[in-house]
């Protein structure tokens, strides 16, 4: 999924996000600012990338979802590093994410704002590892996970619940699309990564498994769309549009009828039979419209995405990411899910 280096130290001699103003609505423009806009928008361009709950917008592209509604919607298909790389460069409007990279995002200068959760990644994000080694076995292991990212997140909340420190293990840093190849050495006994990257990693070396999970930590990671704040302003009744047809897809793939034709799309995206596929999916637990209005009601445990960014926020300062506390909730707005005309 990821080709290009983890931009946990490319940032580093960025300049940090000035914080705006706190408070859900203030994070988007009034409507008097929406109308001034002009009358007919610009393309929207969305960088998407190889993880499931992000394929699943190729059914919305596929089945012409986006012309339907009127939208100029153009999504640019990337490795995941290399899309939120093109974010901060303004390259695209939107990108899907990891909702804790995108605080790394906004230490970079870019004040992307949270409108939607894809989903809730469960056994999609993982610890996987060598025969012969248990999760309870990780102190002074190499383990291979790109640094800064989504499952650097991960390996450390299983460390922490097992009282390990960060110095007592040795991590190599590797481009997540890389580590299946990495896994092979034999001085690497445990990975850090997500799919589809883990399951190949996992036949890579017989006999390898699963130790930890997301689903070990429910909330610790939530697939995202987060959108450039400007063109947020530019285009907001084409993105709560965007959103809408978000939960078309989300219904198409959890309808019995046509859940086959859902996966087919995904495995063709993603260059996988459907049956491999199939477990992708059913590893995933997509969000709807509903479903995101609960996970955008503040609060401070996992199960608020604004409670999860927090605690990456912790994370990141611990990892020397960036050095003083982002204001979090200006980067994060539910606005959108409101779905009353």
């Amino acid at each position: 999924m990821s080709k290009a280096k983890s931009i946990l130290f490319s940032v580093l001699a960025s300049i940090l996000l000035v914080a705006c103003d706190s408070g859900n609505k203030q994070n988007l423009p009034s409507e008097a600012a929406n109308k001034s806009a002009a009358e007919v928008s610009p393309k929207i361009k969305i960088g998407y990338s190889d993880y499931p709950g992000w394929v699943a917008w190729q059914i919305a592209i596929d089945k012409g979802w986006f012309k339907e509604e009127g939208l100029d919607v153009d999504f640019e298909w990337f490795d995941y590093s290399a899309s939120l790389n093109a974010f901060s460069a303004k390259q695209i409007d939107a990108v899907t994410i990891a909702h804790g990279d995108n605080l790394m995002v906004a230490a970079s200068g870019v004040n992307g704002i949270l409108v939607l959760a894809t989903d809730l990644g469960k056994t999609n994000d993982l610890i996987i590892a060598k025969p012969g080694v248990e999760l309870k076995d990780l102190k002074g292991k190499k383990i291979a996970v790109e640094k800064g990212l989504v499952d650097h997140l991960l390996l450390d909340s299983a460390l922490k619940d097992l009282n390990i420190k960060n110095t007592e293990v040795n991590l190599v840093n590797t481009a997540t699309n890389e580590i299946p190849q990495v896994f092979t050495s034999p001085d690497v006994q445990v990975a850090a990564l997500w799919q589809p990257s883990a399951n190949q990693a996992l036949k890579n070396v017989p006999g390898s498994k699963i130790i930890y999970s997301a689903a070990n930590k429910p909330g610790i990671i939530y697939g995202a769309l987060t959108v450039n704040s400007e063109n947020l302003m530019r285009n907001q009744k084409e993105w709560k549009k965007i959103i809408q047809i978000w939960d078309r897809v989300v219904a198409y793939i959890e309808d019995p009828k046509t859940r086959d034709e859902a996966i087919q799309i995904m495995a063709n995206k993603a260059g996988v039979s459907a049956k491999q596929y199939s477990e992708y999916v059913n590893g995933t637990d997509f969000l709807n419209i509903k479903e995101n209005q609960e996970v955008f009601k503040k609060g401070e445990n996992l199960t608020s995405i604004y409670g999860s960014s927090y605690h990456v926020n912790q994370f990141n300062l611990e990892q020397g990411a960036y050095t003083k506390q982002l204001e979090v909730d200006s980067l994060i707005s539910p606005v959108l899910l409101d779905q009353k005309e």
